[in-house]
């Protein structure tokens, strides 16, 4: 991610009965506005759609991996281009795309406080576009052993959270363990838009043959962003929440939770 995500700061650290100052590094984090422009050619309207902390790194992968997990996109072509400046960027939509204004309004389902339903927070996933997973891949099943061996793998290529310690991680492996591409962020649902927007650009939409590895727990807004992708098979290091678990089942999404120590829990898909 480079120097743009890790920022050193001098602290005064204690041992014991021994202080002393010193350097540490620390996780960036600062705001993003992601802005929409729209519309045909000479009536172009931009929107200012959403703001979102995150780690500065991979900021186009972000913004269109966010367009995509919501659903205002659906491919590549959609984008017509994207533009950055300081905390912001514009993605520039295909003049002869039509947009949907109310996915614009953002009505979230994903916080555990927004007091709707699970059933309907699941309802309100199927309705965004395309959210079905596509299936163009037969049944397939993974060893143990490949499972367990993911955090490891994760692990040696955090070089920004072993300098900070502060960071989220999502990462995408083949069926045979190997780790393909990882994004780190402040922000677990930033991390999980910058890989899934790093191969949306790249027209690999669906990830159907993948494994994404999460590197702590498993939430909706986390599952309703892998069904939007076509992801499959889902390990999470920590722990699912309930509707994680339904939004799983409901897409035919093999969840994986607890997995650490050579040890996991499998909450859905075939046991």
């Amino acid at each position: 991610m480079g120097n743009q995500a890790v920022k050193e700061v001098s602290v005064r650290r204690y041992k014991g009965s021994e202080a002393g100052d010193a350097p540490d590094i620390l996780a960036v984090e600062e705001p993003l506005e992601i802005r929409l422009e729209y519309g045909p050619e000479g009536a172009r309207v931009v929107k200012n759609l959403s703001v979102t902390m995150r780690t500065p790194g991979a900021d186009d992968d972000l913004a269109a991996g966010f367009l995509f997990t919501e659903g205002i996109v659906q491919q590549p072509s959609d984008i017509a281009g994207i533009r950055g400046g300081e905390n912001i960027i514009t993605v520039s939509l295909d003049a002869g795309l039509k947009v949907d204004l109310q996915k614009l309004e953002r009505h979230f389902y994903t916080t555990s406080s927004c007091g709707v339903c699970g059933k309907t927070s699941i309802d309100a996933v199927k309705t965004v576009a395309n959210c079905s997973l596509p299936g163009k891949k037969a049944d397939w099943t993974i060893d143990p052993e490949i499972i367990y061996s993911l955090p490891d793998s994760l692990r040696r290529e955090q070089a920004t959270f072993d300098a900070t310690g502060g960071l989220h991680a999502s990462a995408l492996f083949s069926r045979e363990g190997r780790l393909l591409a990882i994004r780190e962020d402040v922000g677990r649902h930033n991390a999980l838009d910058k890989l899934i927007g790093h191969y949306f650009r790249r027209g690999v939409v669906p990830l159907d043959d993948y494994i994404l590895l999460l590197s702590g727990r498993a939430s909706f807004e986390l599952l309703q962003k892998a069904a939007m992708a076509g992801i499959r098979f889902v390990c999470a290091v920590g722990a699912p929440s309930s509707l994680a678990v339904e939004t799983a089942t409901a897409f035919g999404i093999t969840l994986v939770g607890f997995l650490r120590d050579n040890r996991f829990n499998m909450y859905t898909g075939n046991r």
